[in-house]
């Protein structure tokens, strides 16, 4: 079967840095393709090179058996390709159908904008994908989930054959993930290649016939996804055998740190109580929307809460005063690092510091020597990786970002880290980076609360677990009576079998 698309032995290097060394692989018509790796592994560098945005300095890329040199990325579109980033990148104050027509809208014989057919044309295109969007509704204000299917729609309008997906559900729920997986299998079936990029393994074997796996930049293997098990395709990634992903140390548990009693938001919880002692992991579990975020973020201060005490180290608390909290041994890493965890266009040194400026500095004055010194060593103990500390933390890969959150907080030397999806949107190798650190800290007498999605990770690492389930304390299960049936059953409001 001839390749719709093949990279051929293509290599990118930025300066001294070679992310992409000889990688070749093809994506076939009708056929979904994984592409996996850890973070840094190279993964974006291919996919920029498909869209125009980078050229190979050596290698090939071949579209329908023929050389193509791409200038730029109209040239990458006139061949048929897409990309749907993991946040899309529509025009707000446009129409859902003045988005789908950019850069290609329909003329009447005036040769003005036909809006009557723009409109027609993206009503077509979501009977074709078998969603309901409202053509003439502004782009903002769509969820993510929607503003990827109006993206897809603006793909296939260019006539597109190769959609390239990369991370499209890490910021979607269960039924969002079903309904994207069912357009995608729809245009995979008639005959688009799709290429796919996930860190959810689940996902790549109920979506993809075909998986390339890439490390450091090189190509390790291309093959059929049904050939490999989820411990082959990690082992083969990260090079080693990851047989401790939840690395779970004994640790003596102590006195109580955080007390939260009788915690409510008129319309978003209820009566939450819970306690977390020094050296234990408190894990909050729940499906999408039952209130987890909403309650730590209320117990950090960032919300108000109607009802409800929260007491830290035997002290109440005032509410919706995160300082208080940050001054009385809190830290937070929240679930959005790159909007509420860290500030994009400054540097990884002034990022890892940002808690502590007022302590840092002398006479309202921060001296780089020092903020330096500071963010080295914790940059050095998470062995985080990048060029200069100097650096926009920005440039840094997503695993490498959550690194520098987490720095932040344990430079102020917290008695309580609160980590929300501490692990979401980074690779298997990262991951278990994490979950040893997280361990290691409750072990020396850390409390940690620890708010997760991920069922695997609530069940390795957390000593106890809450249950929340429409805003209430559906269940608290301790590390014994915890398994994946007794933490759903509790979740999903069902008597445990």
């Amino acid at each position: 079967m001839s390749a719709l698309l093949e990279v051929r032995d293509v290599s990118k290097s930025f300066g001294a840095v070679a992310a992409v060394q000889g990688v070749s692989f093809p994506l076939h018509a009708g056929e979904a393709h994984a592409l996996v790796g850890e973070n840094g592994a190279g993964k974006s560098t291919i996919v920029k090179m498909l869209a125009g945005v980078h050229r190979p300095d050596t290698g090939t890329l071949v579209v329908d058996g023929t050389p193509a040199e791409f200038t730029g990325p109209a040239d990458a579109k006139a061949a048929g390709i897409a990309v749907i980033y993991q946040e899309p990148t529509l025009f707000p104050d446009l129409s859902v159908a003045e988005n789908i027509a950019m850069g290609n809208q329909p003329l009447t014989k005036l040769r003005q904008i036909d809006r009557k057919a723009m409109r027609a044309t993206a009503e077509r295109l979501f009977v074709r994908l078998g969603v309901r969007i409202d053509p003439d509704r502004p782009a903002r204000g769509l969820s993510i989930a929607d503003q990827q299917l109006v993206e897809i729609a603006k793909a296939l309008s260019s006539q597109a054959r190769v959609l390239i997906m990369d991370e499209p559900t890490a910021a979607l729920s269960g039924v969002e993930v079903d309904r994207l997986f069912a357009v995608t299998r729809a245009l995979r079936d008639e005959g688009a290649a799709i290429m796919f990029i996930s860190h959810r393994f689940e996902e790549i074997t109920a979506l993809c016939q075909r998986v390339t796996i890439m490390r450091d930049g090189k190509h390790v293997c291309t093959e059929p996804v049904e050939d490999l098990s989820v411990d082959d395709m990690i082992r083969r990634m990260v090079g080693r055998d990851l047989s401790a992903l939840y690395p779970k140390q004994e640790a003596e548990i102590g006195d109580v740190v955080l007390e939260v009693e009788g915690l409510g938001r008129e319309g978003v919880f209820r009566d939450i109580s819970f306690t977390v002692r020094a050296g234990e992991i408190v894990a909050l579990a729940g499906l999408v929307g039952a209130g987890r975020s909403e309650v730590m973020q209320a117990v950090f201060g960032v919300d108000k809460y109607d009802t409800g005490t929260v007491r830290f180290l035997g002290k109440k608390l005032k509410g919706g005063d995160p300082r208080a909290a940050m001054t009385a041994g809190m830290g937070l890493v929240p679930e959005d690092r790159r909007q509420q965890g860290l500030v994009m266009e400054l540097s990884i040194e002034r990022n890892v510091n940002l808690p502590r400026s007022r302590a840092l500095s002398r006479l309202g004055l921060l001296f780089g020597g020092r903020e330096r010194s500071e963010a080295q060593e914790w940059t050095k103990q998470l062995q985080t990786k990048f060029g200069r500390l100097t650096d926009p933390v920005g440039t840094l890969s997503g695993g490498n970002q959550q690194k520098v959150v987490l720095a932040k907080w344990l430079a102020t030397g917290p008695k309580l880290l609160i980590v929300d999806e501490p692990t979401r949107g980074i690779d298997v190798g990262t991951k278990a980076e994490v979950h040893r650190l997280l361990s290691s800290l409750a072990a020396r007498g850390l409390a940690v609360v620890m708010v997760s999605s991920e069922l695997p990770e609530v069940l390795g690492m957390a000593d106890r677990i809450v249950v929340l389930r429409e805003g209430h304390v559906a269940a608290e299960l301790t590390r014994a009576e915890a398994t994946e049936e007794t933490v759903m059953y509790a979740a999903m409001g069902q008597e445990t079998k």
